[in-house]
């Protein structure tokens, strides 16, 4: 038995050098001999969790105490079950070798909820099996090897005179011998101080939150994540304390009567600074996106250091359109899903506004459908209104994999908008941008994939001259003149360069509004912008009157000094103010960077120490801000108090 659990330590050490190999580009420049030595000593301890878990039939097979099953058959019975449990537990963490570069973590069972109305996923997981055959020969290589390589016990003579009196006493100690090592190991360890490890404890491990995809296995973050509740409140302050340092609640100041402009937020599939060309002048890039270069440098207003707060589409929802970051997990797909929350659309249906949601995949994809219901929008169009509506082409737009190509669709919205009554409010979440990153045919030659390291650029570019087409029949438009828009991201996607693959590179979206009347200003603004500061910058604007939740400011009444952006990446929060980044794991700060330090090479903690005069005071000041941050979300998660009751 022993000896075949060594197997089982193998597959999973195969499995760790198969996601480097395809992931090398994350870790290569930061990586030395003895780090990786540490990650994979780290890794052994999350692969015995995961080994004991899956295994712990074919452990019971074998070891328990029956001679009648000691034969041939039942021997050749339990090799089944050892290969193809750990097949299986290989191709879990192979799938999410290709996964990974997309999320930035190890696949949790929150995955089951995000996709579980999608109906394609067949035909992209049929694309990725094609595009990555290698894994495929890696695997069945691995289960030869296993079937052969795999010991059963010489069961010659058991039944001879004596045998027996010895099988039993030895299995029987073997059983319950094993009982405190399998304990032991799906707890992660001996002491009692030692709870189950978690995900989060891979952070012991590593010096950068992206670390920890080498360091866990996909089996262990599955099974650690069943019918588990993360949101655990720490309480750091007591109330009145909480409330002095950070509150969420917001008090307009009304510095103005209200203005009933029409608001459209614009959220772009995997749009990220990194494809910009305004963003990257000083470092040279080229840009994808010529058109939305124009509206940056034509009346447009942005911010210089700008952030999405999630990973996943389902991230980036609530953090747009209600100002609520994703921490540890997003809460749509958490117990607290049936929470009151409020948003953009909500606080504007009180004001007389006409609300929509617009996504081109079918009703109930990625679960949309469901938050804008949550959040009080008064419609939702998708493929099927898109093919009922006389005016489209129908269902010959559909882009084969997940719905209603951007530029048809983007057509059809402006033509529903213009149909509206105003003042309205929307938004449109795309999705040609999305993996598997097919250019609609009637673009093939001229959106040309001329970097094969960089499959996504055709469909940027494809999506960027779908917004210049909304752009220019919406000019044409009468409510125009009178909407605010608001351009973002749900998140980041393929990488090319090295300062948008660190930690806090990865979460590089735009935050863009588009005022055609000029009073929100424009320009790029050296200051750091979130997407939770999008819904209280546009009803600051507007000139709301009722208190709300946000957990975001006001970009134009906040000074360049005081905004701030944080996001959760493996354990780690992510707090970027005061011109650094602080990385806090919810007990201890972890580092400490310049916001200039690009590639995040200089921790100025170093072991504990300041190497900086200003770390002595950034450090707790920061840490102070941010438990506060996390505080008031956690308690409000919990205790359902998402949402002010005017």
């Amino acid at each position: 038995m022993l000896t075949n659990l060594l197997l089982a330590y193998v597959v999973y050490f195969i499995a760790r050098m198969a996601f480097l190999a395809e992931n090398w580009n994350l870790y290569a420049d930061n990586l030395t001999w003895a780090h990786l030595w540490e990650m994979l000593r780290g890794g052994v301890m999350f692969d015995t969790t995961a080994i004991l878990y899956t295994n712990a039939l074919w452990i019971v097979m074998v070891l328990f105490p029956l001679h009648w099953k000691e034969n041939k058959t039942y021997h050749n019975i339990c090799r089944w079950v050892f290969v193809v449990i750990n097949i299986l537990t290989l191709a879990v963490n192979l799938v999410d070798t290709v996964y990974f570069r997309y999320s930035m973590r190890r696949t949790t069972t929150t995955i089951f909820q995000e996709f579980q109305n999608e109906n394609n996923l067949g035909g992209i997981f049929w694309t990725e099996m094609v595009s990555h055959w290698y894994f495929f020969v890696l695997a069945g290589l691995v289960a030869w090897g296993l079937w052969k390589l795999y010991r059963k016990p010489d069961i010659r003579g058991l039944r001879e005179e004596g045998r027996l009196a010895i099988y039993y006493p030895v299995m029987l100690v073997s059983l319950l011998g094993f009982v405190p090592f399998c304990v032991a190991g799906m707890r992660g360890g001996w002491t009692r101080d030692i709870r189950p490890i978690t995900v989060s404890n891979a952070n012991n491990y590593c010096d950068r939150p992206t670390e920890t995809g080498l360091v866990l296995n996909t089996p262990f973050s599955l099974i650690r994540t069943i019918g588990k509740n993360n949101f655990e409140v720490i309480t750091y302050f007591d109330a009145q304390q909480l409330e002095q340092i950070y509150t969420p609640i917001h008090q307009p100041q009304c510095r103005h009567p209200f203005m009933k402009k029409n608001v459209v937020v614009i959220i772009i599939e995997s749009f990220g600074r990194e494809y910009i060309g305004t963003y990257n002048k000083d470092a040279g890039y080229p840009s994808q996106t010529p058109f939305t270069d124009s509206l940056l440098a034509n009346g447009a207003l942005t911010y210089r250091y700008s952030y999405c707060n999630g990973r996943k589409s389902i991230d980036g929802m609530p953090s747009i359109l209600s100002s609520i970051p994703m921490f540890v997990e997003p809460f749509f797909l958490s117990p607290y899903s049936v929470n009151d929350v409020s948003g953009l659309a909500d606080c504007l249906n009180g004001k007389g506004y006409e609300t929509a949601f617009f996504h081109g995949a079918e009703r109930g994809s990625m679960g949309f459908m469901a938050f804008a219901r949550a959040t009080k929008f008064k419609e939702y169009y998708g493929r099927e209104d898109f093919v009922a509506d006389p005016r489209t082409n129908g269902d010959k737009e559909f882009d084969g994999w997940w719905g209603i190509s951007d530029e048809p669709f983007m057509q059809y919205m402006c033509k529903k908008l213009t149909d509206m009554k105003e003042p309205f409010m929307t938004a449109l979440f795309t999705l040609s941008s999305h993996h598997p990153f097919r250019v609609p045919d009637a673009y093939k030659d001229v959106f040309k994939n001329e970097d094969p390291e960089m499959e996504i650029y055709p469909v940027i570019r494809y999506t960027d001259m779908a917004l210049q087409h909304f752009f220019e029949s919406a000019r044409k438009q009468p409510w125009f003149e009178n909407t605010i828009f608001a351009i973002t991201s749900d998140h980041t996607n393929m990488t090319k360069y090295q300062h948008y693959r660190t930690d806090i590179g990865g979460f590089c979206s735009p935050v863009i509004f588009y005022d055609p009347s000029g009073e929100m200003g424009a320009g790029m603004v050296d200051a750091i912008a979130q997407q939770t500061d999008i819904m209280p910058t546009i009803l600051e604007h507007l000139g709301y009157d009722k208190p709300y939740l946000s957990f975001g400011v006001d970009l134009l009444t906040t000074p360049a000094d005081s905004t701030w952006a944080v996001n959760y990446l493996n354990g780690i929060y992510q707090y970027v103010k005061h011109g650094h980044i602080l990385q806090f794991d919810g007990q201890k700060t972890r580092g400490l960077y310049a916001l200039s330090d690009s590639l995040m090479q200089h921790n100025l903690m170093g072991d504990g120490r300041w190497k900086k005069e200003e770390g002595k005071v950034l450090q707790p000041q920061m840490e102070r801000e941010l438990k506060a941050i996390i505080q008031q979300y956690m308690e409000r998660m919990t205790q359902n108090r998402l949402k002010i009751k005017n």
